[in-house]
């Protein structure tokens, strides 16, 4: 009986960590693009067009994501990582047209901190 109320606590209490911390993959691609799009726009300073413009890609790229997921669930974590670098580096290049001479550089300044905050926060600090 104390071997049950253990297992039912520990269940109760890991589903109260992952209740209490959503994480970006709990997002769906619509939220999280508008949050990326929020904060490209604080970081870089897009006009309205620009906007759109990023939301929609970002969007995009978030819908590939989600999609890659999905389909890789359970497979080769390398396999993915390389199409989810393959998926960055497209949006990179459309990114860089909507973006001016400007304002890329200061994307590539947030998203360079963007990684260093993402490091420092992984367990075991950079990889």
């Amino acid at each position: 009986m104390k071997k049950i109320g253990t297992m039912l606590m520990s269940l109760m209490l890991i589903a109260m960590v992952g209740l209490a911390q959503p994480g970006q993959r709990s997002m769906n691609p619509e939220e999280m693009a508008k949050r990326q799009t929020a904060q490209i726009k604080e970081a870089v300073g897009l006009d309205e067009k620009q906007e759109k413009q990023v939301y929609e890609l970002n969007l995009e790229t978030g819908k590939k994501m989600r999609a890659l997921r999905e389909e890789m669930q359970g497979g080769a974590p390398d396999g993915m990582r390389e199409k989810m670098r393959e998926i960055r580096e497209g949006q990179d290049e459309k990114m860089k047209e909507i973006l001016s001479e400007d304002q890329w550089k200061k994307y590539e300044k947030f998203q360079e901190e963007r990684r260093a905050r993402w490091r420092d926060r992984r367990p075991g600090g950079r990889r």
